[in-house]
C-alpha cells in the first residue's frame, strides 16, 4: 500500500515538472515569435529615409571596427545591412541592361550572386577604417515614377565632404536603395558601360572572371 502511494506521489511530482517544462517552452517560442514579428515590423515600417539612416550608422560601426575586423570581418558584418538596404537583384539586372533577357536562367542566377558579392567586397574594402567621419541628411524627394531620392553627405575631417544621393524603390511593404551617386558620379551606370560592352564583345564567362578578378583584388588591398 506504501509502495504504490509513493509511487503515485512520484508520478505526480513528475507530471508538475512536464507541465513546467512544457509551459517554459511555450513561453520561449512565443518571446521568439513576438521578436521576430517586432523585428519585421520595424523593418517594413521605414521609410525611405530611416532605411538609408540605418545603414549609414551601421556602415559607421563597421568602420570604427574596420582595423580589427580586416576585410573578411567587414564582410561579413556589412552583409546582412547591405541586403536589407539594397535591391541587389534588381541592380544585378539594371547593371547589364537588356543583354538580361538574353541570359539564361542559370547565367542570370549566377550573374546576381556573383553582383551581390561583388557588391559587399566594394563596401568592406572601401570603408575600411574610421577617422571621425559621419553622414548627414540634406533633403529628400519623390521622383516622378514613385521613388525617392535621398540627398547626403559624408563629413570627413580635413577634407571635403562627399555627396551622396540615394535612389530608392519600394520592393514589397519596404524601401531598398537601387543607385548611389556620389559626387555626381553613378556607380551604376558605370558598371552598365562596362558590363555590356564585356557581354556584347568577350561573352559572359569573360565577365564573370572579370569580376570575380575584381572581388578577389578588393580582398587584398
Amino acid at each position: 500500500m506504501l509502495n504504490k502511494i509513493a509511487h503515485a506521489q512520484l508520478c505526480y511530482k513528475d507530471s508538475i515538472v512536464i507541465l513546467k517544462n512544457i509551459k517554459l517552452v511555450v513561453v520561449l517560442i512565443m518571446s521568439m515569435l513576438t521578436t521576430s514579428v517586432v523585428f519585421a515590423q520595424d523593418e517594413v515600417g521605414l521609410t525611405a529615409k530611416q532605411v538609408v539612416e540605418k545603414f549609414q550608422s551601421e556602415l559607421i560601426a563597421v568602420m570604427k571596427d574596420g582595423k580589427k575586423l580586416g576585410y573578411a570581418g567587414r564582410y561579413e558584418k556589412l552583409s546582412e545591412p547591405i541586403s536589407n538596404s539594397h535591391d541587389l537583384t534588381k541592380i544585378a539586372r539594371i547593371v547589364v541592361g537588356k543583354e538580361w533577357e538574353k541570359l539564361s536562367e542559370d547565367q542570370q542566377q549566377k550573374l546576381t550572386d556573383i553582383f551581390i558579392r561583388l557588391s559587399i567586397s566594394s563596401y568592406a574594402h572601401n570603408f575600411k577604417d574610421y577617422s571621425g567621419e559621419s553622414f548627414g541628411f540634406d533633403s529628400e524627394e519623390e521622383t516622378t515614377r514613385g521613388g525617392v531620392v535621398v540627398h547626403s553627405h559624408l563629413e570627413i575631417p580635413n577634407d571635403k565632404p562627399v555627396k551622396f544621393d540615394y535612389m530608392l524603390k519600394e520592393k514589397g511593404n519596404s524601401w531598398r536603395i537601387i543607385n548611389i551617386i556620389a559626387n555626381g558620379v553613378s556607380d551604376l551606370a558605370l558598371k552598365r558601360s562596362e558590363y555590356t560592352t564585356i557581354l556584347q564583345r568577350e561573352g559572359f564567362d569573360v565577365l564573370m572572371t572579370k569580376i570575380n578578378e575584381k572581388i578577389d583584388s578588393y580582398s587584398k588591398l
